[in-house]
C-alpha cells in the first residue's frame, strides 16, 4: 500500500521522566522514528497543525486522574489535523484532511474509526483544533449545560483570552448576558477582550486583588463563573455570587505545576448564603451535543460574529515550548503547532 514517495522516517516528542513542578527540557526527547506503512482500517496522515493544551501536563504526572498518564519513552498525544497520504480503509481517500487524538509526532497511523474528515473549504483546518473543536465544544457544554447558563445572566471567565475562555464570552453575549467580565494576564489580552471580543468589562490580575478588581467589574454581581484557573479567582467568584449562582470548573491553571496542595477558597461557606452550585466537567462527557454544537456555532464563525485568535508556533522541534508557552500564558486564543 506504501508508495515509494511516501516518507520513511519522521520525528515525535517522547517524555523521558515525569516532570516535577514545573517541566524541564531535560523531561523530554525529539526523537526520528519509523513511519510504518497502514494496515486494513487505517490511514498515514501527515500532520499539519499540533494542539497543545493545559490539561497535557496532567498526564505528564503519574498521579490516577481522568485520563491515562503518557507513558515514559513513549510518543505523546494530543489533537492534530492533517491529510492523508495513505489508506487502506474504506470512506477516507488519500488527499482528505482528518482530526485525529496522534499529535506530538509528524506522522501518524490512526484506525479510520478514530479519524473524524474535516473540510478545508468550510474553515482553516487549523480551527477544528480550537473554535471548531474541542476547544469549542468544551467552552459551549461549559457554558450551557454545566453551568446552565440563561439569557440575562451576568458572566466572570477568567483565563478569558485563551482559547476557551474568549469562546466563553462570546458565546454568553451572543446568547444574551446581561454583562460578561473576564480576567488576562496582560493589558494587550485585556484591551482584546473589551475591543474584539466584546466584553463588557476585563481586568489584569496581575496588576490588583483579583477579589477588588471583580468588585469593581461586577457592582451586581456573579450568576455564572466560567473558571479556568481557579485559586483567588474562584474565592473572588465565589464572593460575588448571586443567589443560585452556579460555577463550572474547566480548569486550575494556576495549580498544575505545583507540588504541594493549593489551599481552597476560604469562602466556601458562602454557598450556603446563595444556594451557589459548583460543578467540574469534562468535555468527553459532552460529546452528544458535538453536532448541535457545529449547527449553532458554525455559522457565527463563518459570519464573523464569534471571533477568535490563534497564536501559531511553526515546527515540530518547537512543539515543547509552545506547551510551555501555554502554561506561562503566552498565548493569545489557541495556541498551534504549525508543521
Amino acid at each position: 500500500m506504501t508508495a515509494p514517495t511516501l516518507p520513511t522516517t519522521g520525528r515525535e516528542w517522547h517524555l523521558l521522566s515525569r516532570p516535577v513542578g514545573w517541566p524541564k527540557p531535560e523531561d523530554f526527547a525529539l526523537v526520528e522514528t519509523e513511519v510504518p506503512a497502514p494496515g486494513e482500517g487505517q490511514v498515514l496522515v501527515r500532520n499539519k497543525y499540533l494542539s497543545v493544551d493545559p490539561y497535557m501536563r496532567g498526564r505528564m504526572s503519574a498521579a490516577k486522574s481522568y485520563v491515562a498518564p503518557f507513558e515514559l519513552g513513549k510518543v505523546m498525544q494530543g489533537g492534530a489535523v492533517g491529510e492523508v497520504v495513505a489508506s487502506d480503509a474504506e470512506g477516507i481517500a488519500v488527499g482528505d484532511h482528518v482530526l485525529h487524538f496522534f499529535g506530538w509526532r509528524e506522522y501518524a497511523v490512526v484506525d479510520a474509526k478514530n479519524a473524524v474528515k474535516v473540510d478545508p473549504e468550510a474553515a482553516p483546518l487549523s480551527a477544528y483544533l480550537g473554535v471548531l473543536g474541542m476547544t469549542g465544544l468544551t467552552a459551549y457544554a461549559g457554558l450551557l449545560r454545566t453551568a446552565a447558563f440563561k439569557e440575562g445572566d451576568s458572566v466572570f471567565v477568567s483565563g478569558a483570552a485563551g482559547a476557551v475562555g474568549s469562546q466563553v464570552g462570546q458565546l454568553a453575549k451572543l446568547k444574551g448576558a446581561s454583562r460578561v467580565i473576564g480576567s488576562a494576564g496582560s493589558d494587550e489580552k485585556v484591551k482584546l477582550l473589551v475591543e474584539e471580543y466584546g466584553f463588557d468589562a476585563a481586568f489584569n490580575y496581575k496588576t490588583g486583588p483579583v477579589s477588588e478588581q471583580l468588585r469593581a467589574a461586577a457592582p451586581d454581581g456573579v450568576d455564572v463563573y466560567f473558571d479556568n484557573v481557579g485559586g483567588d479567582h474562584l474565592e473572588a467568584a465565589i464572593g460575588r455570587l448571586n443567589r443560585d449562582g452556579r460555577i463550572a470548573v474547566c480548569g486550575m491553571i494556576s495549580v498544575y505545576n505545583n507540588t504541594e496542595p493549593a489551599p481552597g477558597p476560604r469562602n466556601l461557606a458562602r454557598l450556603i448564603q446563595t444556594r451557589g452550585r459548583i460543578e467540574g466537567f469534562l468535555v468527553g462527557d459532552h460529546y452528544d451535543l458535538q453536532p448541535q454544537f457545529v449547527q449553532e456555532v458554525g455559522p457565527w464563525v463563518r459570519s464573523g460574529e464569534l471571533k477568535y485568535r490563534e497564536t501559531v508556533v511553526e515546527g515540530i522541534e518547537n512543539n515543547l515550548e509552545a506547551f510551555l508557552g501555554v502554561l506561562r500564558g503566552d498565548n493569545t486564543g489557541k495556541m498551534i503547532v504549525k508543521l
